[in-house]
């Protein structure tokens, strides 16, 4: 009865972990060999992994990858891509993420910056970093939008405070210029702050004519290039590698 009673009340406290530790100890006789302080230890083990487990969760469905079981472990170091495999590993372990620098990554379409861009999200999630991946398409979309609702510096301090931001498909087309001022916002507010990766075809020297008006390129660009690593991926599409239609 009193075992009981201890159950209901860890469940009330939800602890329903260690409460269903605590009830397979009772009911286990090979535990009663261990000391208290060895039982009590296991259970509280079992609630603080689950808890862990729990968290890790959240954080890998609030980022919303396209690619949610991407990994730095099997990203492929084919010959022909000349991926810097010491950079990719001193990136897993997240160091950029506490000097809030950012990660430039470069390839052509199907190279797999998508990948490796969500293979570094889940390692800084491993490490119980808030992340986002967002096509910046949708992203000013999105800001677009709010605009009209009346949300729009919700949304913007979503972006600007999130720990690790992931830009898909950065500057892929032109942009207009309250687009051209929403980035520029986003960055500046991240600048020596949180730490972004962006992912684009065009190299750094190309970005100007997609921002468009020289004085607002040079300021964003340069907040970004700024303390940043940059990741060529040559090589041939992964996707026409792996048979996958781009």
């Amino acid at each position: 009865m009193l075992a009981e009673n201890t159950v209901s009340k860890l469940h009330e406290m939800k602890l329903s972990v260690m409460a269903q530790s605590f009830r397979e100890q009772m009911t286990n006789n090979e535990f009663t060999e261990l000391s208290f302080e060895d039982r009590f230890s296991l259970i509280v083990d079992a609630e603080w992994a689950s808890r862990k487990s729990n968290r890790l969760n959240r954080l890998i469905r609030s980022a919303e990858y396209t690619i949610p079981d991407a990994s730095v472990e099997n990203i492929e170091y084919l010959s022909d891509r000349n991926l810097d495999k010491a950079l990719i590993f001193r990136l897993a372990s997240c160091a950029y993420i506490l000097e809030a620098n950012n990660v430039i990554i470069l390839g052509a379409t199907g190279a797999g910056k998508t990948y490796l861009a969500s293979a570094l999200g889940m390692a800084a999630n491993r490490s119980f970093y808030a992340v986002r991946y967002i096509r910046l398409p949708d992203l000013l979309a999105e800001l677009a939008i709010s605009r009209g609702d009346g949300t729009y510096r919700k949304v913007m301090k979503k972006y600007k405070q999130v720990k690790l931001l992931i830009l898909d498909e950065y500057l892929l087309f032109p942009l207009k210029e309250s687009e051209t001022r929403d980035l520029l916002e986003i960055v500046e507010a991240r600048h020596k702050v949180a730490s972004t990766i962006f992912c684009s075809q065009f190299a750094v020297a190309g970005w100007y004519a997609k921002i468009g008006e020289p004085t607002l390129a040079d300021a964003i660009c340069d907040r970004i290039v700024h303390n940043s690593y940059t990741i060529k991926i040559d090589g041939d599409s992964m996707r026409k590698r792996k048979g996958i239609s781009e």
